[in-house]
């Protein structure tokens, strides 16, 4: 979708997707989470459903991966206090994410966002788009601006944003598309041409030193989507995994390398090289 847009001439305001959030589900862990899923430990486990795999869906992990990803990808930008999960409906993408300078709520021009389909009370959002994804775009021009509206895009009130969406995105059953992308035209899906932004690890509750993380939807921590230039030393939630604390770490703190011993394999300096040279 961003390819589209900016193929087609339009400036790619914000680009994301839907999901399920609550500020709540950050502290969630593999004990409670089949609740929020509305199953119980006895369905999830007869469906092979792993609890810390899905809990990484919903404590706003996965989602931060997938955007500095995307930012990653498409040269978008992560906001500087990581993503803040606006609850919006498809009617209001382009209201919302628009920059705050013209009455939206993004720090800029050109970021990633996840949407939430939960007001913060917990009711759901008119017109959700839970399971799909969405592009923002502004008008480069006037003769564009118009279009938007006589093409019945909804707009913002200043008619120079609208919104794209896909109301579904099918996960592992578009799996075709990439295998015959890369087979028959040697195109990816998606790969990353700059760092733009990390996923550090926050701690869940307050931890203590000698605790061992336990990574992605686990007990310990969740990610936490962050630019680059705030992210040299922080710890990011790929290591956060089988590492222990060389000190205790408050409820919410963002975790460094100099908080865990972790040795400095591989993986650990082609991360510092690549947050180095960003």
């Amino acid at each position: 979708m961003v390819d589209w847009a900016r193929a087609t001439g339009f400036h790619v305001t914000a680009a994301g997707k839907g999901t399920k959030y609550l500020p709540a589900y950050h502290d969630v862990t593999p004990d409670d989470v089949w609740k929020h899923y509305g199953l119980t430990p006895e369905e999830a486990k007869a469906a092979g459903m792993n609890p810390q795999m899905f809990n990484s869906f919903l404590d706003g992990t996965k989602s931060a991966i997938e955007m500095v990803a995307i930012a990653n990808a498409c040269g978008l930008d992560v906001p500087t206090g990581g993503l803040s999960f606006p609850p919006c409906g498809v009617d209001d993408l382009a209201h919302v994410l628009r920059p705050r300078d013209v009455g939206g709520q993004l720090e800029g021009r050109g970021m990633v966002e996840t949407i939430s389909s939960l007001e913060r009370d917990g009711r759901p959002v008119f017109r959700d788009l839970r399971w799909g994804v969405y592009v923002v775009l502004e008008a480069p021009n006037d003769y564009a601006a118009a279009c938007f509206k006589q093409y019945g895009l909804p707009t913002d009130t200043t008619e120079r944003f609208a919104a794209m969406y896909k109301p579904f995105h099918l996960i592992g059953l578009e799996l075709s598309i990439s295998v015959l992308s890369a087979a028959l035209r040697g195109e990816p899906t998606g790969q990353s041409r700059e760092m733009r932004g990390t996923v550090a690890a926050v701690a869940k509750r307050d931890l203590k030193a000698g605790e061992m993380l336990d990574g992605e939807g686990g007990y310990t921590v969740w990610g936490k989507a962050q630019p680059v230039a705030h992210a040299v030393a922080v710890l990011p939630i790929g290591l956060a995994h089988g590492v222990p604390l060389k000190r205790d770490v408050a409820r919410g703190a963002v975790l460094s390398f100099d908080d865990v011993e972790i040795g400095e394999d591989a993986v650990t300096g082609m991360y510092r090289a690549a947050i180095g040279a960003a």
